[in-house]
């Protein structure tokens, strides 16, 4: 009694609850030798270095075949089912390769009859003889007795090589909406999916790092494989072949189970590469040959480039319409000469638009110093009046500005020269930490009478208005003896006199842009702006900005009139300072506090500052509390940019008829 109860139980779990028995289930990411699980056949072997399982090599006629060793076997009570998921790849042994290889499902492992020819090891004319097979092809020759679509197909065999259903090698691309072609014998891995359910097969293909396709290739709804097998026990494995035209056929992974939701995923990532046969076969001496073709295309193309660098050392460029200007044009010859190449030893810094050199004419009549500015440019488009606004500004005369003296044009370079200013520029003298000797206050006094003469003359004088748009200590050049010279003509335009001269450009320099700059543009006024923050740096030498700094000192601007509130406007003078009147002192801040005004209504203009600071001209009443006196820009700017106060802000309108001129600028690096 109890015998037969141990029965009776085991066969419920048996029969009743499938989920107990054993589901066949494998993954190979990769092959080793001697693995048990794998029966190899004929010419199949796996390469031991490569642990890729090769089906057959570059030899005519062979067959070979792989077969996992167990049998899968459907108890009457499962349903018959599969999936699997295998990445081979099938090499060209020479320019006319072939044949395929196939997945198939077999009720037998002996394929007696199976001819090594366009077969792929499991048929024969006549289909196949002694075993029962369901196979799924990838075919890489044409064979029109069977009914082949083409040289790169993929087919479902049905116990024979005429497929009951094939198509194009393809996968469809669920990102691009479409199908894309694939040559399956390119030598690439190629992922293969096969899913079996019911009397449902489906074939999917896709490159290897993707992901299957949401829609297969193939699809056959009248696939029985109990039918086709004859039973519920059947083997699984491939089998590939080769006639009079050969390939390698490998294998780099295959996963299997008996359903699809418990199949493993193949780890793409631990693949072996794919062999390379071809490479093995290349002799000694064509890879001489190569190396020997390869550097001597490098030793041409060395002396190709030697040729052209030398062609090209002096190449410029020249259009008719500067033929008015050939006076002002110089050679770029001499420029590159004057400049010893534009050696690192002749480099003096970087201006607003480009690296800055020094340059000698040793064979003038006395050794001429000119400073050489390299600018770059994308386009000739507006090249014209930009060159022609260059050479207007060399008709500016004036004895505290640098002399621009011509200029020279290149492919994507325009090249400025002007007059060498051997001091360099005022900001060194006031800020960086050298060893450059303190400017004392009245060679101060004098440089900011300079400064203010050259400004009134561009705004007034000028046979056009000029607005120079960055007024800044940087910007200051220093000759000989230490006479000031305004610099640095990049920020500046050119307006016809009587035409508005306003701009919906907003460019500067933090701590030196007016507060209308965002809404109006730029105007003389701004120029006014920029340069009652220039009297202030210079006098107190200081930033407009300094982030490190308390709050109460950290605006120029407001802690100058911090300290007039308070009945002392001459502690914001530099400490350095030791001899000063302490007249001119309180003049020149309220002179730079009154054109720094918030309202530009209320600036004066560059005539009535040269007046008041030669005394022509008496200063009107104001106070610290006057309106617009003392007050900060209402211009935002972030906190990374108050660490930067030398950093220029740039909105040209691209509908703004004026061009933008540029000098030079140098020795400060900003």
């Amino acid at each position: 009694m109890v015998r037969e109860l141990l029965l009776a139980i085991i066969w419920m779990i048996h029969y009743v609850c499938p989920s107990f028995q054993q589901d066949t289930t494998f993954v190979f990411n990769g092959f080793s030798q001697g693995d048990h699980h794998l029966h190899l056949d004929s010419s199949a072997m796996i390469l031991p270095k490569n642990h890729v399982l090769q089906l057959t090599n570059a030899t005519t006629t062979q067959i070979g075949r792989a077969f996992f060793e167990d049998l899968v076997e459907f108890k009457p009570s499962e349903p018959v089912s599969f999936s699997t998921h295998f990445v081979c790849a099938l090499v060209p042994a020479s320019e006319i390769s072939g044949h395929g290889i196939a997945f198939f499902v077999s009720h037998s492992t002996d394929f007696i009859g199976a001819e090594p020819t366009r077969f792929l090891g499991l048929f024969n004319a006549n289909g196949s003889d002694s075993t029962r097979v369901l196979a799924v092809e990838l075919d890489t020759s044409i064979a029109p007795d069977v009914g082949d679509i083409s040289g790169n197909h993929v087919g479902i065999d049905v116990n024979s090589a005429k497929s009951v259903v094939s198509a194009n090698a393809s996968y469809y691309s669920d990102k691009e909406g479409r199908k894309i072609d694939i040559n399956l014998l390119s030598g690439d891995p190629i992922q293969v999916w096969v899913d079996y359910e019911g009397t449902t097969l489906n074939v999917s293909l896709a490159p290897l790092r993707n992901h299957k396709p949401s829609r297969p290739l193939l699809s056959s709804t009248s696939i029985n494989l109990t039918e086709i097998v004859q039973g519920r026990r059947v083997f699984v494995g491939f089998s590939g072949s080769t006639g009079s035209i050969m390939s390698y056929q490998y294998i780099l992974g295959w996963s299997f189970s008996k359903s699809m939701a418990s199949l493993q995923q193949i780890d793409v990532t631990k693949l072996p590469k794919v062999p390379n046969p071809r490479n093995k076969k290349k002799s000694p001496s064509r890879l001489l040959d190569a190396l020997l073709g390869f550097i001597a295309f490098l030793l041409l193309g060395l002396l190709v480039k030697a040729y052209m660098y030398r062609r090209n050392l002096y190449a410029e460029v020249r259009e008719e319409w500067e033929k008015e200007y050939g006076p002002l044009r110089f050679s770029y010859k001499s420029l590159y000469k004057a400049t010893k190449g534009f050696s690192k030893n002749e480099f003096l810094g970087k201006g607003g638009f480009g690296e800055v050199y020094k340059g000698t004419f040793p064979r003038s009549k006395e050794a001429r110093e000119v400073a050489v500015k390299k600018v770059s440019h994308d386009g000739e488009e507006g090249m014209k009046q930009f060159v022609a606004e260059i050479v207007s500004m060399r008709s500016s005369k004036h004895r505290s500005l640098v002399p621009l003296l011509g200029y020279c044009r290149r492919k994507h370079e325009l090249l400025l020269v002007s007059e060498y200013m051997p001091k360099g520029s005022l900001d060194q003298y006031l800020f960086d930490n050298n060893d450059r000797p303190t400017l004392p206050w009245w060679r101060r006094l004098a440089i900011i009478k300079d400064i203010a003469s050259a400004l009134s003359y561009l705004h007034t004088e000028a046979d056009h208005v000029v607005i120079h748009r960055d007024i800044k200590a940087a910007n200051v050049m220093l000759d000989a003896e230490f006479n000031g010279r305004l610099g640095d003509f990049g920020m500046s335009r050119l307006y016809d006199r009587g035409a508005d001269p306003t701009t919906t450009a907003a460019v500067g320099t933090i701590g030196y842009m007016a507060p209308e700059l965002t809404t109006m543009g730029h105007s003389t006024g701004t120029d006014v702006y920029a340069f009652g923050v220039f009297l202030l740096e210079v006098t107190c030498g200081r930033r407009p900005v300094e982030p490190g700094l308390s709050a109460e000192k950290r605006f120029l601007v407001k802690w100058v009139c911090e300290c007039w509130r308070r009945f002392s406007l001459v502690d914001a003078i530099d400490t350095r300072l030791t001899e000063f009147s302490s007249e001119e002192v309180e003049k020149v801040l309220k002179v730079g506090l009154l054109c720094a005004n918030l309202a530009p209504d209320a600036r004066p203009s560059m005539e009535q500052v040269v007046q008041y600071l030669n005394g022509n001209l008496d200063l009107p009443e104001f106070w610290p509390s006057s309106p617009g006196i003392g007050v900060l820009t209402p211009t935002a700017f972030s906190p990374a940019q108050l660490m930067l106060p030398s950093l220029s802000l740039s909105s040209s309108s691209s509908n703004n008829s004026a061009f933008m001129t540029h000098s030079i600028n140098y020795g400060s690096g900003r």
